[in-house]
């Protein structure tokens, strides 16, 4: 467990933080006093770190314009699907060349309707394991469901003339218990019927940043960032780890 080695090596009065067994200590004065890049081997402590949960230091980067941000909460999207419940399913938009579309009134009090649109690969229905499915008017825990099923899910409304994509504050593609995100500031988003030239491939294969590009998605990457603060006799020094 991470957490428990790095509460441990802050018990420690040194630790070794490195490998290098062929180079010599250098202390962090010197380091500091460096110019990057440079190897080299040191005994240190580990004075602080950050953040102090192991899953706050879990991001969502874009390698585009180069921003961080935190992973919303399963809140975050519930609200966002609430809210995109109160667009009723366009009819007019079921049942077109390259989806077939389900729709029912949940028996709840709220009686929800709910539309889903299983896209089709030379006019027949995939295998679940294989079909990428779009819905409307879904719960999270009735989206979960479908992912356990199907190989891709992703969350839309209707307007008067396609299918889109909801708020990207959301996931906009979920597969199996992975939700991926897009960048608000460099995505574009696009109508639904983008999707069609994926499925009219020989042998779509629904990968994320396939449908990413061709929905105008700038696909997010999960990253993983911690600080560490190292110190000895000569100073101290900040450490970073940034990595996917």
């Amino acid at each position: 467990d991470i957490e428990l080695y790095l509460q441990r090596c802050q018990q420690l009065s040194v630790t070794v933080l490195t490998d290098h067994q062929d180079l010599r200590n250098t202390e962090l004065k010197t380091i500091k006093n460096s110019t990057a890049p440079q190897q080299y081997r040191i005994r240190a402590k580990l004075r602080t770190y950050k953040p102090q949960k192991l899953h706050q230091s879990v991001k969502l980067y874009c390698s585009k314009c180069k921003s961080l941000q935190e992973v919303p909460n399963g809140d975050d999207f519930n609200f966002i699907l609430r809210g995109s419940a109160f667009t009723a399913p366009n009819p007019e938009l079921h049942n077109t060349f390259w989806y077939e579309s389900v729709m029912w009134t949940t028996q709840d009090r709220k009686q929800r309707e709910i539309a889903i649109h299983f896209v089709k690969h030379d006019e027949m229905l995939q295998h679940p394991e294989d079909t990428l499915l779009m819905i409307e008017g879904g719960t999270l825990k009735e989206i979960w469901k479908l992912t356990k099923r199907f190989k891709c899910v992703i969350p839309v409304r209707s307007t008067e003339d396609d299918l889109e994509l909801l708020d990207l504050s959301a996931p906009f593609l979920l597969q199996g218990n992975v939700k991926y995100y897009g960048c608000k500031q460099c995505s574009t988003p696009k109508p639904m019927r983008s999707l069609s030239s994926i499925a009219a491939e020989q042998q779509p294969s629904w990968e994320p940043t396939e449908i990413a590009q061709a929905l105008g998605i700038e696909l997010l990457q999960y990253v993983f960032i911690m600080k560490f603060t190292l110190v000895d006799e000569t100073g101290a020094l900040n450490a970073y780890i940034f990595d996917y």
